[in-house]
């Protein structure tokens, strides 16, 4: 589905004004949100969903790289998120400030990276914040087979285990 599709979709349900058809629009929303970060425009429109909803936060969070933003949304999102490196994953950017199209933007991101790189001592970038995990807490693909064959193990396990004890108790039962 285009992004014309979902956005035409997106206004039908918020014209429908029902609290359902809110919920998918801002589902569709997050989608493409989600999709293509770089996007203000959907960011915004994210935002005016989550103001509807009542969700001060949230619209804060979406409409904090806008040119014109609501300061006591941004004041819920900031408290909502008090570490700068939680409002870094929190926005979901996905690449470097400098690719905002809007000079706010870039310096709002560059503001939110400075001070969770200021935070944890750490050379952040915002591609950090969409997989957080430190270098060697990534699990291999060896790591996930063998829990995967684990908990398979430990079911089939389970299963010989249950059934064993269902047929001696009810051997048990039935001898005289």
């Amino acid at each position: 589905m285009t992004i014309e599709t979902t956005l035409s979709r997106v206004d039908r349900e918020l014209a429908a004004g029902d609290l359902a058809s809110v919920l998918r629009a801002r589902q569709r929303l997050r989608g493409l949100v989600g999709t293509y970060p770089s996007r203000l425009d959907l960011r915004e429109r994210l935002a005016g969903v989550y103001r509807r909803l009542g969700d001060a936060a949230q619209a804060g969070r979406w409409s904090y790289l806008a040119e014109q933003r609501d300061p006591a949304e941004v004041a819920a999102f900031e408290r909502a998120y008090r570490a700068a490196v939680a409002r870094m994953s929190a926005l979901g950017w996905t690449s470097d400030p400098d690719t905002a199209t809007t000079a706010t933007a870039r310096s709002r991101l560059a503001e939110v990276l400075a001070a969770a790189r200021a935070e944890t001592g750490r050379p952040l970038a915002y591609d950090w914040a969409a997989h957080p995990e430190e270098p060697g807490e990534r699990l291999r693909w060896w790591q996930v087979a063998g829990l995967v064959l684990l908990g398979v193990a430990l079911v089939v396990f389970e299963v010989f285990a249950v059934g064993n004890a269902v047929v001696t108790v009810g051997q048990w039962l039935t001898s005289d």
